[in-house]
């Protein structure tokens, strides 16, 4: 009697738990155009994330930004260059070469080193030497030029980067009657005074450039006062 009991409780609890699984549904997985609930796309994701802080970038990258109007100081003269510049960005320049200074020191030159003393003063063997056309002769440290593109540039003078202060000093020699006859020369000769330029590299600060705010350009600037001589002329 207790052996038929112990059967008949053992069936009756195998058909519980049937009947418990058959509750939930079971999942299956179709394949074709039908299907009633579909897996999201699969996007993968790139095994390597660079990045690239400014620091790391390969090349130098253009500023595009950078302002090509006339700064204030311009407003003061009609010359392409400012020796005096109240907005001239001594704290920015400064903090910029300080941190690039290994890479900022092998651009920088400064011309006021050349020996250039003769082409200004006369040299005292030759006491009758004078200028065939007036002109006036400076050494100059310009502060923001054009240069050769026309654009304004800010030019690196007076900044102290490591206990060294960096200058840059040009020569300039402008004519005062450019255009007019070389006074010196007989009224028979066709005669012109003529402004003659050269070519200077200045080392400038861009500070639309976060990566290397420093390069190398050229600016022309006055370096002489020629007399042009013409044709032979007698009048009657």
């Amino acid at each position: 009697m207790s052996l038929r009991l112990l059967v008949l409780l053992a069936a009756v609890a195998a058909a519980a738990v049937g009947q418990h699984s058959s509750s939930y549904p079971r999942s299956s997985v179709s394949y074709g155009s039908n299907l009633g609930h579909q897996s999201p796309a699969y996007h993968p994701q790139p095994s390597y994330q660079p990045s690239t802080p400014y620091q790391q970038r390969p090349h130098k990258v253009p500023s595009p930004n950078y302002p090509r109007q006339s700064p204030a100081c311009a407003t003061k003269s009609n010359k392409p260059w400012c020796l005096e510049d109240e907005e001239y960005p001594t704290y920015n320049i400064t903090h910029a070469a300080n941190h690039h200074s290994e890479k900022l020191l092998t651009l920088y030159a400064d011309v006021a080193d050349l020996n250039t003393a003769l082409s200004v003063n006369r040299p005292k063997t030759l006491k009758e030497e004078t200028y065939l056309c007036p002109s006036k002769t400076s050494y100059v440290k310009p502060l923001r030029a054009q240069n050769t593109e026309g654009v304004w540039r800010i030019i690196i003078n007076n900044i102290d980067v490591h206990y060294k202060k960096l200058t840059q000093t040009v020569r300039i020699e402008e004519c005062l009657t450019a255009g007019d006859d070389c006074p010196k020369v007989p009224k028979c000769y066709d005669s012109k005074c003529l402004q003659k330029s050269v070519y200077h590299r200045f080392l400038v600060f861009d500070p639309y450039d976060a990566y290397f705010p420093f390069a190398i350009e050229s600016f022309k600037l006055p370096a002489s006062c020629a007399c042009l001589l013409g044709a032979y002329t007698i009048d009657h």
